[in-house]
């Protein structure tokens, strides 16, 4: 029997599954899964941009060549296949507003937007309309189902391990939403393509930001926003001026390298950024450590905000003791690389309880004084 679970009533073979499909392996496997239960199946791809390189680059995902494959991977299984076009959603939802959040001097984190607009929202709304049971993903997390409902688990594979990016699901969606490859490594969801003939089997991961096709993310937004190259000071922490930049744009929370300041005696790192002045402060390591976080929009999916808990603030950060007092993150322990714009997703154990964007910082060293 070939693992999938995708958590319906019986009989299967009278529902309707709907599979996001973006024409990598991840996602091909859950249609032929789903094809495999019996139960009608129907591959929608949303297109999301079009825009030069990127449409024939490996390792993209919702442009043209991966749309090609998520075609025949569907034609291969005998399966329907619909296109939908919401390149204009996606400019405004998660282009325009990467943009505006370095611009704001905030690391954003577009997978997450994604998720939360396109890929989630729309595609969802989508499945209903075709009168599908449920919606199916590629990602690697688990749904469980609690004593109240459904529940998000981070993946098996730690390593592959997506939950970091969906912490923004709601309950309502997550009532409907289905994640059959949580359960299983990527080595055997590679096994499984190949096994099934598909042909994007050993076909490249997609990329973290997909909409970006050279990796220069500091160069998209200087040309989606003009004038995002100005230039200003770099100071330390006392406001003496050290040198310069060519745009904030190109800097982030704890980030060395790029800053060209020589002869200071330790490393200097980007403690923050200050957009209104243009100004970027840098100080010693030790001036990254962050002893409580503010958070904004957060988004609860059950549990007690009271119960012990971890946190990871970095989608590759190990979770760390915390807890939660209102929208006040306070850490255990210092915790480094913390920064605007990023998110703090909450734990207990492997459920993941929710998480929200992390609007400002307090250094430790400020609450240790």
């Amino acid at each position: 029997m070939i693992e999938g679970d995708f958590q319906l009533e019986s009989p299967v073979r009278a529902r309707r599954i709907v599979v996001a499909m973006s024409g990598g392996v991840d996602s091909s496997v859950v249609a032929a899964l789903a094809a495999r239960t019996g139960a009608e199946t129907i591959g929608v791809t949303l297109q999301l941009y079009d825009h030069g390189a990127a449409v024939g680059r490996a390792g993209s995902c919702c442009a043209g060549r991966d749309i090609r494959d998520a075609r025949a991977v569907c034609d291969s299984l005998g399966i329907a296949h619909y296109v939908f076009d919401h390149e204009t959603s996606f400019r405004e939802n998660v282009i325009d507003d990467f943009a505006d959040e370095y611009l704001a001097g905030r690391t954003p984190i577009p997978c997450v937007k994604c998720n939360m607009g396109p890929k989630f929202t729309d595609l969802l709304a989508l499945a209903r309309d075709l009168g599908a049971d449920c919606l199916a993903t590629g990602h690697y997390v688990r749904r469980v189902e609690g004593a109240e409902g459904a529940e998000l688990h981070r993946a098996v594979d730690p390593a592959r391990d997506q939950s970091y990016f969906l912490f923004a699901t709601t309950r309502a969606q997550l009532d409907f939403i289905r994640f059959p490859l949580g359960g299983m490594p990527k080595a055997r969801v590679r096994e499984i393509a190949a096994k099934m003939g598909l042909g994007v089997a050993a076909k490249p991961d997609s990329q973290d930001i997909c909409f970006v096709p050279d990796g220069d993310y500091a160069g998209l937004v200087k040309k989606l926003r003009p004038g995002a190259d100005a230039g200003g000071e770099i100071v330390d922490l006392e406001g003496r001026v050290l040198g310069s930049h060519d745009g904030l744009v190109g800097f982030t929370v704890g980030q060395r390298r790029g800053l060209e300041i020589g002869g200071q005696p330790e490393p200097l790192y980007v403690v923050r950024l200050e957009p209104e002045s243009r100004r970027l402060v840098v100080g010693p390591r030790i001036a990254l450590a962050v002893g409580a976080a503010r958070l904004s929009d957060i988004n609860w999916l059950g549990g007690d905000r009271g119960q012990p808990l971890t946190a990871k603030v970095r989608s590759m950060a190990k979770p760390v003791p915390a807890r939660l007092e209102g929208d006040r993150l306070v850490f255990e322990a210092p915790e480094y690389g913390v920064a605007p714009g990023q998110a703090a997703v909450l734990y207990a154990g492997e459920r993941v309880l929710g998480g929200g964007w992390i609007a400002e910082t307090e250094s430790a060293m400020a609450l240790a004084a």
